[in-house]
């Protein structure tokens, strides 16, 4: 078969002859769009050089270094955010994206701060996760003095945006949950809250606005002071084997923080897994098999593929902006999830 020519590569990417050249010579003098309409060009009609300008077009991208620090590495949750980001970073398109992924597995706000200073050392953004603490906020203020972009991911670091956000609008979150309870709960009753780590501002969030909705359209439900898990597991069943034994008449349980699969031990194991509404977060193995097997009534989940996409993108703007100003905060919409839609 004949081979098409650099004049037919041209005319197909509505260029001309001399900047099909430029590409193929890896000149620099190319806008990235131009060049990828030559490449889109030279895929849709076979061009023989196509691997040299796929080359060339990966070689004039600009290339960042992201980093991101999420929470324990032992939780499905944080597991499956990790996955998305790399899906985000390799699907990125106008820039080259060297993404370093690492795990907090001691929560302690002085290890989150050491290890994030260490994390920024070598990246131009970074994403974190962690609860408000002074000497976390110290930390990640002194890494964006040097020049490092920083982005809270699913928790707020601050309540003025003085570090983007990319997450979901926390306060609809907890009245959503609030809702759900109201409507499906047969008659008003005690709900038990359990909470992670107050310092989480997502899960501080969370709470207000689930208090607000029942001061205004429920009152009759009564709700009991939030119990911590500390995002443990253990330490979540242990607080609902609390709540069963102190409250037998209870009505539903809002699952604010990590431990879910704690709560749902404690469910099952004392018989009352179905029998009360259960509202939790994000789907996953054990969420989604609670869902179909009626232990949970409602799961509220992060959208991770966009939460991904947006977080990366925000940071290569952030990176590739000249005056570096802006704020990037980006709040995602929630899904909802119930046996019926899976």
């Amino acid at each position: 078969m004949r081979r098409a020519t650099i004049r037919e590569l041209a005319d197909a990417a509505g260029v001309s002859v001399a900047t099909v050249n430029r590409v193929l010579a890896g000149a620099a003098n190319v806008r990235s769009p131009t060049r990828a309409l030559i490449q889109d060009a030279a895929e849709r009609i076979g061009f023989y050089g196509l691997g040299a300008i796929q080359n060339r077009v990966a070689a004039s991208r600009p290339k960042y270094r992201l980093g991101t620090l999420l929470l324990q590495s032992h939780r499905p949750f944080y597991q499956n955010v990790a996955a998305a980001l790399r899906r985000a970073a390799a699907e990125t398109v106008g820039a080259e994206v060297d993404l370093r992924i690492e795990f907090l597995d001691d929560l302690s706000p002085q290890n989150t701060a050491n290890r994030a200073r260490v994390l920024a050392e070598n990246c131009q953004a970074i994403g974190i996760i962690s609860a408000v603490h002074p000497v976390v906020t110290e930390a990640v203020a002194q890494i964006q003095s040097n020049g490092v972009h920083v982005f809270a991911l699913i928790g707020q670091l601050s309540a003025t945006g003085e570090f983007h956000y990319v997450g979901l609008d926390n306060w609809k979150v907890g009245r959503t949950a609030a809702w759900a309870f109201a409507h499906v709960c047969k008659t008003p009753g005690k709900i038990g809250i359990l909470m992670g780590n107050p310092r989480y501002r997502n899960q501080e969030m969370n709470e207000a606005g689930f208090r607000s909705y029942f001061r205004e359209f429920a009152q009759d439900f009564n709700l009991l002071e939030p119990l911590p898990t500390y995002e443990s597991s253990a330490v979540a069943q242990e607080m609902t084997e609390r709540l069963l034994a102190d409250h037998a008449e209870m009505a539903g349980i809002y699952v604010s923080g990590g431990g879910i699969s704690g709560v749902l031990a404690a469910l099952r194991s004392q018989g009352r897994a179905g029998r009360i509404v259960v509202v939790g977060y994000d789907l996953m193995d054990v969420t989604r098999a609670a869902l179909l097997d009626g232990s949970m009534t409602l799961v509220i989940s992060h959208p991770l593929e966009r939460l991904a996409r947006e977080a990366i993108d925000g940071m290569v703007s952030a990176c590739s902006s000249t005056d570096g100003g802006g704020n990037r905060t980006r709040i995602v919409p929630f899904d909802l999830f119930t046996r019926e839609n899976l």
